[in-house]
């Protein structure tokens, strides 16, 4: 047996004896009582994963979401950002509080996520890039895994290399081109790269885009925001925040609020990292919010919220368990354990992520890999 396949073995076993606990939740306290309140991150809803998707950890059935909002409501209470908002160090808000998000997107949310929302009772943020709304272009995700799934990664590697011009190490998956490769690029560098790839794939983004219908329309937009669904900002085009300064920054974080704002009608009061890590939320980034009146700040790290949690670092977890036991151990337990973890054996709270992490024992846990967002901000699971 694979030492891999023994901490699966280990994990699946450790959350099916606590699940049948009845004091479940009173045994993961004793990991940490402070934390208060629990937030997940939902992606793309669909029966089955797309070319524009496969292999990103990105999707989740309708059956696999509805199996977790029902879980949800029964578990917790969920909350809306505006009880998060006005919560005084954590006393205020209701038991087992949890809010649901979604960053990106996609049409899915709208046509399957929303409605399964109001059913159950669940309110939701949606964090948009308002780049891609109408369907007019790809995101560079979706591009890349496209053309993975289709072509294989030479293309990629060729891109890659004629953007770099020196020596690029060959990329053998995505996970390589959105750890590595993209948060290596300039913004521009990274528009020259989508060009190239295009040209080189033989391929036409804005058909191929028009013809997938991946992403929202600004009218499905305005309904979500007319049904007193919360819309968030997410950059205008999914970039990683770490690269960009003064006019860049403006455009892509200032710019998509201003649109989101015109086509909603409402205020913009909250941010999502794209890919999710600490590492992206630099000076210049939480200056420039801070100052545009924004109140809250989402990461994706996995690691649980504390009691008196600075609203401008809010935490949440990627669900991709399978069963009950499984995800209860996703956001009740694991959270805990890593920040723990961060707590006693890392320099700083806000760890940064990927090929940064603290060096600590690893125990990699089967199906919570996250997603695409997530690929640079993973931390090493306790």
């Amino acid at each position: 047996m694979s030492l891999r396949r023994a901490r699966q073995g280990a994990f699946h076993l450790a959350a099916e004896t606590l699940w049948r606990m009845p004091s479940r939740f009173g045994f993961a306290r004793l990991f940490g009582p402070w934390y208060t309140l629990r937030s997940v991150v939902f992606h793309n809803i669909a029966a089955q994963p797309s070319p524009f998707t496969k292999g990103m950890r990105v999707d989740s059935s309708p059956e696999q979401f509805e199996a977790k909002l029902k879980f949800l409501s029964k578990h917790y209470t969920p909350v809306r950002l505006g009880d998060v908002l006005a919560d005084e160090g954590g006393h205020t808000l209701p038991p087992r509080a949890i809010l649901v998000t979604f960053d990106d997107a996609y049409a899915s949310v709208a046509e399957i996520a929303a409605p399964l929302c109001v059913q159950y009772g669940v309110p939701a943020v949606f964090f948009v890039n308002a780049g891609f709304l109408g369907n007019h272009r790809l995101a560079p995700d979706n591009l890349v895994c496209y053309v993975a799934n289709e072509m294989g990664m030479k293309p990629i590697n060729r891109a890659a290399q004629d953007v770099r011009r020196e020596r690029w190490p060959m990329l053998g998956s995505m996970d390589e081109v959105f750890s590595g490769l993209f948060p290596a690029f300039s913004p521009a560098e990274r528009e020259m790269f989508l060009n190239v790839l295009a040209r080189e794939a033989r391929l036409d983004p804005g058909r191929l885009a028009a013809e997938a219908k991946l992403y929202l329309t600004k009218e499905q937009l305005a309904t979500l925001a007319s049904h007193n669904f919360e819309i968030g900002n997410h950059t205008h085009t999914h970039v990683h925040c770490r690269c960009l300064q003064g006019a860049e920054l403006s455009r892509e974080v200032g710019g998509n609020k201003a649109e989101l704002e015109a086509l909603t009608g409402r205020p913009v009061r909250s941010f999502s990292l794209p890919y999710g890590s600490s590492t992206d939320f630099t000076p210049a980034l939480e200056r420039h919010l801070r100052t545009a009146g924004y109140e809250a700040v989402f990461f994706s790290e996995s690691v649980a919220n504390q009691r008196r949690a600075d609203h401008f670092h809010l935490d949440r977890v990627s669900p991709r368990a399978a069963s009950d036991d499984t995800f209860f151990f996703e956001i009740e337990v694991m959270p805990r354990l890593r920040a723990i973890r961060n707590r006693y054996f890392c320099t700083s709270n806000l760890v940064p992520s990927g090929r940064n992490s603290a060096p600590v024992d690893e125990l990699h846990l089967p199906g919570t890999e996250g997603s695409i967002g997530s690929f640079d901000r993973r931390l090493p699971p306790v």
